[in-house]
């Protein structure tokens, strides 16, 4: 039994999930771009989506962060990091779920979160302005980019997800979850983190593995 359960905590350490713009296993990658260069040692992501991890209506999505007006630049470096995080960590095995849409197969669920990592979000982002408590689906998309359905009003973020954990958790359908554990504790997934002590969410997945 014990060697069955090292296969099956074995197989959710170090992997890509099976979506859109995800190699099939993670790997070096030496020109990873901006934001996203902390994978660059093992990543799931290529040079090419971690660039377009970075651009406004980028083609990875076609999605618009400016849907109610410019997204201020502190706030839209949180979006990007998570794209990053998202596309390029290949330490989100023990969270990867069956996703039944067209364009993925697989997406994460309650991902734990730093708290630091959460609320700096939410401190950055107030003042940005959207139409949306989930960013997921429900977008008017004949444009082909997505904007705010009729009737939905565009408010600050502050008044659409009232605190840091309603952030983290409604805007992309419970894909995170907010902790009270810190950066650094080995209990929760950092989206940001100093490459060169090392990627600190590979300890957080062998631990929830």
């Amino acid at each position: 039994a014990t060697a069955a359960a090292t296969v099956a905590q074995d197989s959710l350490l170090n992997v890509c999930m099976d979506a859109k713009h995800h190699k099939t296993e993670p790997g070096p990658e030496g020109q990873l771009y901006g934001q996203c260069v902390l994978w660059k040692d093992n990543a799931c992501c290529t040079a090419n989506t971690s660039v377009e991890a970075h651009q406004d209506q980028s083609y990875l999505y076609k999605f618009n962060w400016d849907h109610c007006g410019a997204m201020p630049e502190k706030c839209k470096r949180h979006f990007i990091q998570d794209t990053c995080l998202y596309e390029c960590s290949p330490n989100l095995g023990p969270w990867i779920d069956q996703a039944d849409t067209s364009w993925r197969k697989e997406r994460i669920r309650d991902v734990p979160l730093c708290q630091e990592d959460c609320e700096q979000w939410w401190e950055d982002c107030q003042d940005a302005v959207t139409c949306k408590v989930n960013w997921h689906k429900g977008w008017n998309w004949t444009t082909g980019t997505n904007q705010c359905p009729k009737g939905a009003m565009c408010q600050k973020f502050k008044f659409v997800f009232p605190t840091a954990a309603a952030l983290c958790e409604q805007i992309w359908s419970g894909s995170y979850r907010y902790t009270s554990h810190h950066r650094g504790s080995g209990r929760c997934i950092q989206m940001w983190f100093d490459p060169v002590q090392g990627n600190p969410n590979v300890a957080v997945a062998q631990y929830y593995a």
